[in-house]
């Protein structure tokens, strides 16, 4: 059963570092667009290293859909990201990484810092 649009809105639902293999088959199915995979357990925002955790549950994702999988909650730098992507990620989400940057000084320097960041992401993940 696929769960329906919402005024045009895809449902993306979310799988987390505690969610069993049977709920994350039920997960697979039912999200549309992409499933998004939380990295930590707890509160958003920024960590110094990403659960290995991560890996087995994109493994996982992987045999249950062919649905991209963006992994977010507590990516800060670009290797954490550079990092998330070599475990077989589509995509990563840092929202809170933004939101500290774009809290720094002035308007210019906090547009500065987010696309200082921006830059820095877009070279590990080329790697």
């Amino acid at each position: 059963m696929q769960a329906a649009t919402i005024a045009g809105i895809e449902v993306t639902l979310l799988v987390a570092p505690t969610t069993p293999k049977a709920r994350i088959a039920t997960i697979a199915e039912r999200s549309q667009g992409f499933i998004y995979l939380v990295s930590v357990t707890g509160v958003t925002g920024m960590r110094t290293q990403i659960q290995a955790r991560v890996q087995e549950l994109i493994t996982d994702l992987r045999t249950a859909t062919d649905k991209p999988i963006g992994v977010g909650f507590g990516i800060s730098e670009a290797s954490q990201a550079h990092q998330v992507m070599a475990w077989g990620a589509d995509a990563i989400i840092v929202g809170s990484a933004f939101v500290k940057r774009l809290a720094e000084g002035s308007p210019d320097r906090a547009l500065q810092a987010v696309e200082t960041f921006c830059r820095s992401l877009k070279a590990a993940l080329a790697e």
